[in-house]
C-alpha cells in the first residue's frame, strides 16, 4: 500500500474525530457559559439618603460592613471613563469578554521577561472575579473566569458591565466603587475630577492594599503619575496638563461619608431596611449650614443643653432642613436623640392660635380691650411670667407681651377641645397624658408637643390658615387637611405676631414670631415665619431638667433670625386678604370693644387707682442695720387706693400681702431694698398696678 493511500486513510479517521472533539468541546463551553449566564446576582449596595436634588446626604453600609454605591457612567467625569479604558482594556468595546490579543501580550511578556507582567483580564472578566469573589493565580479560578466573562457579555450590555466596574472595583479597606472611592479619598462626588484624581482613582484598583492614599502615599503617588504619563503618551492628556497633574498634591487621609440629616435618615432606613434609595424634601445645602452653625452655637451653650432646628416651606408642607441636635455623636449632649421629634412642654407658642380662634369666631379683634389682671377660671388660677399685671390693654398687646391672663380668657370663651382640635387639622398629635378632656392650662403649655408639631401649627397660619401637614419624604404625596384658621383670623394673628402698631390694610412687615418658655425654663422655642418659609428653634436638656434662666426671647429668637439670614432673601408677608376690619376702639363693633372682664369693669365704672405709693416713687423704708430686725424695715409701707369696688387684694411682686381688704388703705412691711411691683384688684376684678424703688 502507498504512503499516500496510507495517510488518506488515517486522515479520513482522524479528520472526523478531530472535529468531532472540536464540537464536543465548543458544546461543552457552550453549556459551560450557559449555566453561568443566569447565575449572576446584583451586588447588594448600601442604602442612599437623597435631598431634594439628588445629592447625597447619608448613606448606609452592606450588611458586610463594605461601602459600595449605586452608580453607572453618568454618574461619572468622562475623564476617568477615558483613562480607565485606555488602561484596562483599550478594546473593551469590540471584544466579547475575552482580549485574545491581549493574552498574546501577556504570554509573550511573560516568557521574554520570566515573570508576570500582566495578566490579560480585560475589564468584563475583572468583574466576573469580583462577582464570584475568585482569587488571584489560580488556573481553575482564571478558567471561571473567562466562563463567567463570556456569560457576562451575552447577559449584560457594555453599559451594564461598566456600571458593575464602578460598583465593584477595590480601593482599599471595606471601599468598594468609584463613588464610595471618590468621596472617601477625594471628600466629593465624582462628577467632576481633576486629571490627577481621576488618574488615582484608576490607579488604586491595581493593588488596593499597596496603594490606598491614607496608609501609603507615596506608593499611591508613584502609581498614578504613571497612569497620568502612560495617558499623555497615549493623547488623553496633553503635556502641559500632564505636568500640571504631576504636581497636584495627594489627599491626605481617610475622608467620611456624608452624614446629614442623620436622624431621619437612620429613622426611615430602620422602617424600611430594604428600600435602595430613600429621597427627601431636603434641601443639602442648607441642610448642611444649619448643622455646621448648630455646632458652632451649641459650642457656646452649657453641657448637656442641647437645641433643634426645622425648616419647612408652608406653601408645601415640604421640610427643607431638620437638625435633631447638634452632633449625633456628642454624648453628653445625648445627639443621638432627635429633639425635632421629643415631646415637651410648648410653654406660650400655643397663644397665637388661641388668639387666632377667638378672632375667627369673633370673640374679640386685635384692639380688642382685653383684661390681664389676677382671676380664677373655675378653680384655675394662672400668673403671669413675671408675676406683673399690666390691666386693661388690647389683644394685640397681649399677645405681643405674652400676658397669660388673657390668653386663659380667651381660650374658655373658644374652648380647649376646640383648641387640640384646630392643632390635630395641622397634622400635630397633641400629647395629654391621661386627660381624657383637655383643660385650660393646655393654653400655657400643659401638653406635650414636638418641634414638628409646632412648625406644622404655624405653618398652617403662615399660609393664610390653611392646613398642609409636614413632610420629609419626597415620594409622600402633598396633602391638604382643614383649616387651621379662617384667611381673615390667620392675617390677624401675623399682624399682630409681626410687630404691627395697629390693624391696617398692608403688608405687615417681613417675620412674624412668638417665644415660649416651658415651666422651670425646661425650654426655650421660638417660631417664626416670613412669606415663604417657617423656622422652629427649641432650647433645652434632652433629659428635661430645668435650666435656669433659659428664656424663649433671650435664647431662641437670636438662633432663628440667624436661620433665616441663612436661608437667603426674607420674603416679606402677604397683605391682607378681602373681610379684614382695620378699625380700633369706637370704630370696632360694641361687642369687640371690649372682651370679658374688661367689659364687666366697663360695667361697673371706674376701676382702681394705686394713690400711694405712686408709680415711679422712691420709698424710704428706714432699714433697720443691727440686730435680730436687721434687713427688715422700721415701719411699713403704706399702701392706699381710690376708686374701684371693695374688698381689695394687694399684690407685691405677684404675691398676695392683703385680702379681701373693705377699707381703702392697707400695709405691708418690706424685706429688703430695691425694685419692687404692687398690685392692687378689686371685687369687680379690675386691677392696677405701680412700680416704685424701695430705700
Amino acid at each position: 500500500m502507498s504512503r499516500l493511500r496510507i495517510l488518506g486513510q488515517a486522515a479520513a479517521i482522524t479528520l472526523p474525530l478531530a472535529l468531532a472533539s472540536g464540537l464536543w468541546a465548543h458544546a461543552a463551553f457552550e453549556r459551560a457559559v450557559s449555566a453561568r449566564v443566569a447565575a449572576f446576582a446584583e451586588p447588594p449596595v448600601a442604602t442612599e439618603v437623597l435631598d431634594r436634588n439628588g445629592w447625597l446626604l447619608r448613606a448606609f453600609a452592606g450588611e458586610d460592613g463594605r461601602w459600595r454605591l449605586a452608580a453607572s457612567a453618568s454618574d461619572v467625569d468622562p475623564r476617568f471613563l477615558k483613562m480607565l479604558v485606555a488602561w484596562e482594556d483599550r478594546r473593551f468595546a469590540s471584544h466579547g469578554g475575552i482580549d485574545l490579543a491581549a493574552f498574546a501580550r501577556a504570554a509573550w511578556q511573560g516568557v521574554s521577561s520570566g515573570r508576570i507582567v500582566s495578566g490579560g483580564s480585560t475589564l468584563t472578566m475583572q468583574v466576573a472575579r469580583m462577582l464570584k469573589a475568585l482569587p488571584t493565580g489560580s488556573l481553575a479560578a482564571k478558567g471561571e473566569q473567562i466562563l463567567s466573562a463570556v456569560a457576562l457579555e451575552r447577559s449584560h450590555s457594555k453599559a451594564e458591565i461598566l456600571s458593575l466596574y464602578l460598583r465593584l472595583a477595590p480601593y482599599g479597606g471595606n471601599v468598594e466603587g468609584i463613588r464610595a472611592a471618590s468621596l472617601t479619598w477625594l471628600g466629593k462626588e465624582p462628577r467632576r475630577l481633576t486629571a490627577a484624581e481621576a488618574a488615582l482613582l484608576v490607579a488604586i484598583p491595581q493593588s488596593p492594599e499597596r496603594y490606598r492614599p491614607d496608609r501609603f502615599p507615596q506608593r499611591a503617588k508613584a502609581a498614578r503619575d504613571r497612569v497620568l504619563k502612560r495617558m499623555q503618551n497615549l493623547g488623553i492628556i496633553d503635556a502641559r496638563e500632564a505636568e500640571r497633574a504631576l504636581r497636584e498634591a495627594m489627599p491626605e487621609g481617610r475622608r467620611e461619608l456624608p452624614m446629614l440629616a442623620a436622624h431621619t435618615a437612620a429613622r426611615l432606613h430602620l422602617a424600611e431596611p430594604e428600600r435602595a434609595t430613600v429621597r427627601l424634601t431636603v434641601d443639602g445645602g442648607l441642610q448642611e449650614q444649619l448643622e455646621s452653625y448648630a455646632r458652632q452655637r451649641a459650642a457656646s451653650l452649657p453641657k448637656p443643653v442641647s437645641l433643634a432646628i426645622l425648616v419647612a416651606d408652608h406653601h408645601t408642607g415640604e421640610i427643607l432642613a431638620s437638625v435633631g441636635s447638634p452632633d449625633l455623636f456628642d454624648t453628653s449632649r445625648q445627639g443621638h436623640v432627635d429633639l425635632t421629634r421629643a415631646l415637651r412642654s410648648p410653654g406660650s407658642t400655643l397663644k397665637p392660635l388661641i388668639y387666632g380662634l377667638a378672632f375667627e369666631r369673633g370673640v374679640a379683634h386685635p384692639e380688642s380691650l382685653v383684661d390681664d389682671s389676677p382671676a380664677a377660671f373655675a378653680g384655675y388660677t394662672p400668673q403671669n411670667f413675671d408675676h406683673t399685671f399690666e390691666g386693661i390693654i388690647t389683644a394685640r398687646r397681649a399677645l405681643q407681651l405674652s400676658r397669660n391672663l388673657p390668653a386663659v380668657e380667651l381660650l374658655s370663651a373658644v374652648g380647649p377641645a376646640r383648641l387640640v382640635g384646630r392643632m390635630k387639622r395641622a397634622g400635630a398629635r397633641p400629647e395629654l397624658g391621661d386627660r381624657s378632656i383637655p383643660g385650660l392650662a393646655i393654653g400655657l403649655g400643659g401638653l406635650g408637643l414636638t418641634l414638628e408639631d409646632l412648625v406644622a401649627i404655624y405653618a398652617g397660619i403662615a399660609d393664610g390658615g390653611l392646613a398642609r401637614p409636614l413632610r420629609i419624604e419626597a415620594e409622600q404625596p402633598q396633602e391638604i387637611g382643614g383649616r387651621v384658621l379662617s384667611e381673615q383670623a390667620a392675617w390677624y394673628v401675623t399682624s399682630v405676631l409681626a410687630g404691627a402698631t395697629a390693624t391696617t390694610k398692608g403688608s405687615p412687615g417681613t417675620i412674624a414670631h412668638k417665644t415660649g418658655t416651658s415651666y422651670g425654663y425646661r425650654d426655650a422655642w421660638s417660631i417664626g415665619y416670613d412669606g415663604h418659609h417657617v423656622v422652629g428653634i427649641w432650647l433645652g436638656r434632652p433629659d428635661a431638667a430645668p435650666v435656669p434662666g433659659l428664656v424663649g426671647q433671650d435664647a431662641a429668637v437670636p438662633i432663628m433670625h440667624d436661620v433665616f439670614a441663612r436661608i437667603g432673601p426674607v420674603e416679606r408677608l402677604p397683605g391682607p386678604p378681602p373681610g379684614i376690619l382695620a378699625a380700633a376702639g369706637n370704630g370696632l363693633p360694641p361687642p369687640m370693644r371690649r372682651v370679658g372682664r374688661a367689659a364687666a369693669k366697663a360695667r361697673d365704672g371706674l376701676g382702681p387707682e394705686i394713690v400711694f405709693p405712686p408709680n415711679g416713687a422712691n420709698v424710704e423704708a428706714g432699714f433697720a442695720e443691727v440686730g435680730a430686725g436687721a434687713g427688715m424695715a422700721v415701719t411699713d409701707l403704706p399702701l392706699k387706693v381710690r376708686n374701684g369696688r371693695p374688698p381689695f387684694t394687694w399684690y407685691v411682686d405677684g404675691a398676695p400681702v392683703a385680702q379681701s381688704v373693705l377699707q381703702r388703705q392697707a400695709s405691708w412691711q418690706p424685706h429688703e431694698a430695691g425694685f419692687v411691683d404692687i398690685s392692687v384688684v378689686d371685687a369687680a376684678g379690675a386691677a392696677a398696678r405701680a412700680r416704685v424703688l424701695v430705700k
